[in-house]
Parts: structure tokens; sequence; C-alpha cells
């Protein structure tokens, strides 16, 4: 029977429970196991894929379609875990599913209430996944911070889970804050020692405590925690703050934490070592040869987390250039208003990322200009694809006014049109055109050199595509159609014939990076702008 670890955040958000999830699964496939990871989001909404990029941040997609929370993102960086829809659960998807069981008659006579309904329907999403992999253990974070009262039915289920299986095969990881106090000069316990507090209140007492922390903490600060919050000396864990997320992993194994679980869980396994990790990616990292800058063109530029596969692809791109990486971040609505040059003069490179709606489409488009006319290194992303189109057809291809249906939909030219089957869709979410597509790539192409495959697989999150009404013309003046999905004959790659490189995709290809398997695409592209 698979194992479990439950991981929870007290004190305040944005803590890293994701990175430690995803550090905690890394430590243990070192080790020779096979892990999985589980997200369970408190919010109301089924997924976030109708959640504006401010209040969620990135929307991250999955070979099945799924829309899913970014920290899906960071168990696939870390881990070799092939995950699912049903890796990600929310408060939404856990009422739907037992509303639709009601209507339906299933609780025919019964009073329907959050427990044990709510929580058994939690703790059955959890044994899905259990069943349906073949994995040692289940990583299962729990978002939010512990005193939300959205987050209650989660814990009450995990905590009835770890009953059911037994000491042996679950333990509870309480990430927290142990603040510095500048103007004291000292580090704090107490919010630790109030959010485990809450924790025992509701009944789950944790096997190990993760501080973050941005000063080292001391033995007796550690066994002041301990002894506060009920927990052996060794199980208070370290984790301080790093300059990269990926020496995560290595701080956390430098604390025994893999050692302590493998304890925890009474399991015998290999003393793996995280050698590779550290001596390439983190080396590279760290102590890169030489620099390059990117500029990333986005309408969400405000918020970090808006771009979050995005910045961490163009890292790994990086990584395998042994180069040190500059983003320089750039709002597409300024250049609307200073023009293209005062933002991106001296860059190596340019990204257009994705998004929706018309605001800042017109920068996106002069920034793209600007990239194809002076010859820097341009790769363009969903969006950016869709952008680079209009800006050819407009300013090469002399189609004055041409543009995307999804911005003006009584343009003479619209070059990028609604996909025939979303005409007939209505609801908003889960319906765009989302996953893993079949992609042929022409051979003697940049794309095709770029991959070194005929045939590639890409998640999509999309409604609009290129105009096939327009292909000819796009040829003649220089555009290559490199990458096409066979089944609908629907434009994947472009590339331009007379540019030093200068690509774009309908698909997302940050989402298939990993720091030490960097997208070919990404890896390229870092490559192009180094040598600009």
């Amino acid at each position: 029977m698979a194992k479990y670890i439950f991981v929870t955040g007290g004190v305040v958000s944005s803590l890293g429970k994701g990175i430690t999830s995803a550090s905690i699964g890394k430590l243990l496939e070192s080790k020779g196991l096979k892990v999985t990871l589980i997200k369970c989001d408190p919010y109301i909404n089924v997924d976030p894929g109708t959640m504006n990029p401010y209040q969620h941040g990135e929307v991250y997609v999955l070979d099945d379609g799924a829309e899913t929370d970014l920290d899906l993102g960071h168990y696939e960086r870390f881990t070799n875990a092939k995950l699912t829809r049903d890796n990600n659960i929310t408060t939404g998807k856990i009422y739907y599913s037992v509303i639709t069981k009601e209507r339906r008659g299933d609780y025919l006579g019964k009073t329907v209430q959050i427990i044990p309904h709510i929580t058994d329907e939690i703790k059955n999403s959890i044994k899905k996944v259990a069943e349906n992999r073949k994995v040692d253990v289940i990583i299962v974070e729990i978002g939010g911070t512990v005193g939300d009262i959205e987050s209650l039915p989660f814990l009450e289920a995990i905590r009835q889970l770890r009953l059911e299986v037994g000491r042996d095969y679950a333990i509870n990881v309480h990430v927290t804050l142990v603040p510095y106090i500048k103007s004291a000069g000292e580090i704090k316990t107490k919010p630790t020692q109030h959010s485990v507090g809450t924790l025992r209140e509701i009944g789950i007492i944790p096997d190990i405590i993760i501080c973050r922390t941005e000063k080292n903490l001391s033995a007796e600060i550690k066994a002041k925690i301990a002894l506060f919050c009920s927990v052996d000396n060794e199980a208070v864990i370290q984790a301080i703050d790093v300059e990269s997320i990926y020496e995560v992993p290595l701080c956390l194994k430098k604390e025994n934490l893999d050692k302590l679980i493998m304890r925890l869980l009474n399991m015998k396994c290999e003393d793996g070592g995280l050698t590779e990790w550290e001596n390439s990616t983190i080396k590279r990292l760290k102590f890169p040869s030489r620099e390059v800058e990117i500029a990333v063109v986005g309408k969400y530029i405000a918020l970090q987390d808006a771009y979050k596969s995005i910045y961490e692809a163009l890292v790994h791109g990086a990584i395998v250039n042994n180069a040190k990486l500059i983003i320089r971040k750039v709002d597409s609505e300024n250049i609307e208003k200073d023009g293209a040059k005062s933002h991106m003069e001296g860059v190596g490179g340019i990204l257009v990322p994705g998004g929706f709606g018309s605001r800042g489409i017109e920068g996106k488009i002069k920034a793209i200009q600007y990239a194809r006319e002076n010859k820097i290194p341009y790769l363009g992303l969903c969006l950016g694809m869709q952008t680079a189109i209009v800006e050819f057809a407009r300013n090469v291809c002399g189609m004055k006014g041409a543009n995307s249906t999804e911005f003006d939909k009584r343009t003479r030219f619209p070059v990028i049109s609604l996909l025939e089957e979303q005409k007939r869709v209505s609801a908003k979410g889960a319906t765009m055109r989302l996953g893993a597509y079949e992609c042929a790539l022409k051979k003697s192409t940049k794309a095709h050199q770029v991959y070194k495959k005929i045939r590639i697989y890409e998640r999509h999150r999309h409604r609009y595509e290129f105009n096939n009404k327009y292909r000819a013309a796009f040829e003649r003046k220089g555009i290559v159609f490199s990458g096409i999905y066979p089944k609908k004959d629907l434009v994947e790659i472009i590339e331009l014939k007379d540019h030093p490189w200068f690509m774009a995709c309908q698909f997302h290809p940050e989402f298939k990076s990993k720091p030490d398997k960097a997208h070919p695409l990404f890896r390229e592209f870092i490559k192009a702008a180094l040598k600009f």
C-alpha cells in the first residue's frame, strides 16, 4: 500500500509548500522510490481556468488538458511524476461531485453534510490517485493556511485518512514561518507555536516542522520549537532562504529530512544522492560563464506568478547554455505609450507570452515588429504567435487593419480566427483546446533542427488559431509554417526565412521544461540570444 505525506502550512501564505512538497518528492526519487503529488485547493472554483492571473497566477496545463494550480508545475519540474487532472483537487470539484450525487439520488433519505459526505469525497479523491498509480509515496499538499475556514474540510479529511491507514503509512509535515525581527535582532518562535497549536486543536499532530527562515536557526531555537510543539529535535528542519528554488532539495537533504521521513514511514531503501543535480544544474546556475538578458513583454507583468513557468523555462535554457539569465519585464501597455525601442534596446532576445483580451495587444505587436526588423531573436508563445501573425500581416503582407477576431470581429483580414468547434461553445470553464496534441514538423526547418524529431506532442490552451485562408499569402512573403497539427491541418509553429532566429508556436512549451532537461525551444532561444 502506498504511504502518505500530508503537507500543511501555517502563519502566512506563500511560504513555499509547493516547493517543499516537490523537493520532498525529489529527495524520495533519489532513493529509488516512485512518487506522485496531489494539490488540494480550498477555492470553490472547479479549476483555475476562469480565474484572472492577477487573482490566481499562472494556470498550469497537463497533458490530459486539466487546468490546474501552478504548484503542479513545481511537482513536474522537480520530479518524474506523471500528473493528471486527479492530482489537483479543489473545493469546487468536491462539492460539484457531491451535489451531482445528491441530485441523482445516491444519498436518498440522508442529510448531506460536511462530515461525512464532503470529507469522504475528499478522501476518495486522494485514494483514487493511490489506486490508479503504482507508487510508493503520495505527497498531499493542502492549500491555504491553517486557521482558514476554507481549508477545514481538507484538514479533517487528512486527519481521518491518517487514522484509517495507520501510523506507519502516513506522516504530517507542517511548513511554518520563523520570522526575524530586525529591530530587535531576534528570531521569534511564537508564530510557529500558535500555528502548530491551531493544527493540534483540529486533531492533527505534526511529525515534522519545516521552518522557513532568513536566518540560520541555532540548536537552542530548534530545541525550543521542538519542546513547545511536541516533536523530536531532529524533526525541526531549517529551510533557509536560497537564491534559487532548485537549491531547496539540497538544503533539506543537508538537514537529513530524507532519512527522517524514511524512519517515520518505516521504509528502507538505497541512500540516494543528488550529485548530478548539484554538479550540473546548481553549479551551472550559480557559477555561469556568461550572461544574457531577455525581455518578456506581457500584460500581467506586475504579478510574478502570472508567467511562472515561462520564467522558469528561461532559467532552464540559461542553465544548459551555462549563462546567467536577466529577465527584463516589460508591460506591453507601456510600449503602446513609449514605443518599443526605449523598453527593449540592448536585450539579447524578446519573448511574448500568452494571454487573453485586447488590453496591451498593440504593444505586443510593436515589440514583435521591433524584434523582426532588428533581427533580435524572438520566441512567441500562444498569443505570442497570434500577434506575430497579425504584425506580419499588417507590416509585410500589406493587410492594413489585419487582426484576430478576438480583438476585432469586423476586421477585413481575420488572420487569426476562432476555432470551428469553439463557435458552438458558450461555457467558459474547460472548453478551450486543452492538453497535449500532436505536431508534425517539416524537415529542413528550424523547428526540425531544434527538436531533432518529426513528431512532437505539446500542451495547448487557446480558442483561436491561424486562418488557413491566408497561408499561401504568408508563405510568399517569407513565413514558414514548420509545425502542423495533422488531423485538422492547424498551424502550430511558424518561423521566418530571413531572420537569424524568429520562432513562434501556438502551444505552451514552458510546461514541459525542467531544470536538468531544458525544453528544446528555450534552449535554442537562449543560445541564439547569446550570439546576438
